[in-house]
């Protein structure tokens, strides 16, 4: 008896032998059962999934003898010729080469007539989808109501091909891909019983490169049978087929994962230098990110198809990165694949691959900032934040000429003299400030015990007796500025209002009383303490509370930078210190012309369309203005 192949040799005879496709095998067996047999079937999937198998193991059930039964004997002389294509009752037709019209025209012929032996006559009509349209045309009234002794069985791979009209008129079997476990416990068995000694990692590694095909998963057994003998270990699979082991594959990942560009370009070479597929090795890396995608959402998916210690691997991989930064790692090399199958150097592709990768992984998104701005100080901070800006010389002189010097009044005036809101310090960052020698400390004015009621009465201050507070509020906002950059736009919000007995009373807009709230946290306020301490030498403690006196800021005066502020602009720069009056002008003049300078109309349309641009700008009142 000539050789007989390991995909022939194995193929399913029963529906207990069918394997991955178990919601097929049960609707079958319950249709035979019940006796609700549909008159058509489409049996739609990959290639190796079992169509033909299933076609051939249902039409065996339909005509053994006492059929239809699902209890069937596959070694009957009937069914032995239905599996092997001998039945002259079960045509088995290629619907590559016969997709004319005419074919179909003696089909509609022969069924008029009965069958010779067996209960049903079944037309098994594969790749159906390689039909002409005339021909699926010609077919339609008969498989709308065919004789009751025919049954229309048709697979194909690429349902989408198929006309609708047709595809309603069958009862549709969607096969799987066959699971990785699955494909490997079966080769596992076919080699104990060939007598082949199949490692375990060998059997895995056959199952990942079939793809969820048992036919190819088979063909590859045979073709390691004949090159190994009867030893073969995973290294032989790889070897021949030229795949990437797992291992390799899950350790690049945890290079990228740590940013080890090095170790992951080193990888990379070693992989090239081997003679493997680099695009095997690519699509194997794309697939791993995946998977770890998917183990966020749930950590027991998929585990079943991967080895014990892979899949501890991929959970612990899985915590490392954020979905957001997996999805971004996913896109890149997507994008690389796509120009990888047309480059001559594929390597260079895939080592920039490798390379942007690392880098998705240090990128701040606006979702990243905005969640970390929305739970506000105390709450956590994005996983990876952005460089802190470097502060300059320049920069670090603005705040002291941010705020005009009030007078001595102002800091006692009623409430209602104070209803005009001063220049907040987002207006003077693009104001050119020349450094000047620090005016004169304004005392903080203690009003006799016969002062009118309508103003209100400072507390006396505690040494030192005298205190700037414009000086010191400036100098305190540009320090918060440089080390926690994230909740200085809420301090500058903020007016001091008095600092007596070691407490410095700060006021916010009713409107603003989130800020009020998000810095009267216990852990920030004793921070901002400290670090007003550190700046006046004395004891300070914060009292922020809400003052109807108090304007809320403008839109374009809550314009702020993630990053770096632009650079100062020569042609707005303010008049000297010594004319307190136009210096007090500038600042509003300068937060006026950033909040006229419009975003191009195009580009603005881009811009403030994205959801993240949306949600800040809503949440913060922000309003967008150009760079120059």
């Amino acid at each position: 008896m000539s050789y007989q192949v390991f995909a022939r040799k194995y193929r399913p005879k029963t529906f207990a032998d069918v394997l991955g496709q178990e919601h097929v095998v049960r609707t079958l067996r319950n249709a035979i059962a019940q006796d609700r047999l549909a008159h058509a079937y489409l049996f739609v999937g990959p290639r190796g999934t079992g169509k033909t198998s299933t076609a051939r193991i249902f039409a065996k059930a339909l005509n053994c003898p006492g059929g239809p039964s699902i209890d069937f004997d596959p070694e009957d002389p009937l069914c032995k010729e239905i599996a092997e294509g001998n039945c002259l009752d079960v045509l088995e037709i290629d619907g590559a080469s016969n997709n004319g019209v005419d074919q179909v025209r003696d089909l509609r012929e022969s069924v008029k007539y009965a069958p010779a032996r067996c209960r049903y006559k079944i037309y098994y009509i594969d790749e159906v989808h390689m039909l002409s349209a005339s021909a699926f045309n010609a077919l339609l009234k008969t498989l709308e109501e065919p004789p009751p002794h025919v049954k229309f069985i048709f697979a194909t791979t690429e349902a989408n091909k198929i006309l609708p009209t047709i595809i309603s008129r069958c009862q549709r079997f969607d096969l799987r891909r066959i699971p990785l476990n699955v494909i490997a416990r079966h080769l596992l068995h076919i080699a104990k019983l060939e007598g082949v000694d199949l490692d375990e990692k060998a059997a895995f590694a056959i199952g990942k490169g079939a793809d969820g095909g048992m036919r190819d998963a088979q063909s590859m057994l045979d073709q390691l049978v004949a090159f190994c003998g009867s030893k073969i270990c995973e290294q032989d699979v790889l070897d021949i087929f030229g795949f990437t082991a797992m291992q390799t594959v899950v350790q690049l990942a945890q290079q990228i994962l740590e940013s080890d560009t090095v170790a992951a370009l080193q990888a990379v070479h070693d992989t090239s230098e081997s003679g493997k597929d680099l695009g095997k090795l690519l699509a194997d890396l794309i697939q791993h990110f995946r998977t770890l995608l998917v183990s966020q959402a749930d950590p027991e998916a998929g585990a079943e198809d991967l080895e014990p210690e892979i899949a501890e691997r991929v959970a612990a991989q899985s915590q490392m990165a954020t979905t957001e930064q997996l999805l971004r790692i996913v896109d890149g090399l997507a994008e690389v694949d796509a120009r990888m199958r047309w480059a001559t150097n594929k390597r260079l592709h895939l080592e920039l691959g490798v390379i942007q990768a690392v880098q998705h992984l240090n990128e701040v998104s606006l979702s990243d900032v905005i969640e970390a701005l929305d739970s506000g100080p105390g709450g956590p901070v994005p996983k990876v934040m952005p460089r802190p800006p470097q502060v300059t010389t320049a920069r670090a002189a603005a705040p002291a000429v941010e705020r005009a010097p009030r007078s001595a009044e102002a800091v006692v005036a009623a409430p209602e003299a104070r209803s005009a809101p001063e220049p907040l310090v987002a207006a003077a960052r693009f104001v050119e400030q020349k450094p000047e020698p620090a005016p004169a400390p304004i005392p903080v004015p203690v009003p006799a015990p016969e002062a009118a009621p309508s103003v209100r009465a400072a507390e006396p201050a505690a040494p030192p007796s005298e205190v700037n507070l414009e000086q010191f509020w400036a100098d305190f906002t540009a320090v918060i500025q440089e080390r926690r950059a994230l909740i200085v736009s809420w301090l500058k919000i903020g007016t001091v209002l008095s600092f007596a007995r070691s407490v410095m009373k700060v006021g916010f807009p009713t409107t603003e009383a989130h800020a009020r709230d998000s810095l009267n946290r216990d852990n920030q306020k004793k921070y901002l303490e400290s670090v007003a301490e550190e700046i006046l030498g004395t004891t300070v403690k914060f009292e922020f509370v809400l003052d109807a006196s108090l304007a809320p800021p403008m839109a374009s005066e809550m314009s702020f930078d993630l990053l770096d502020a632009p650079p100062p602009k020569p042609e707005l720069a303010a008049e000297p210190r010594a004319e307190p009056a136009r210096a007090a002008a500038a600042a509003p003049a300068a937060s006026a012309v950033a909040a006229t300078e419009a975003v191009p109309a195009a580009a603005e349309g881009d811009f403030q369309n994205d959801p993240l641009i949306k949600a800040a700008v809503e949440k913060f009142r922000l309003k967008l203005v150009a760079r120059q």
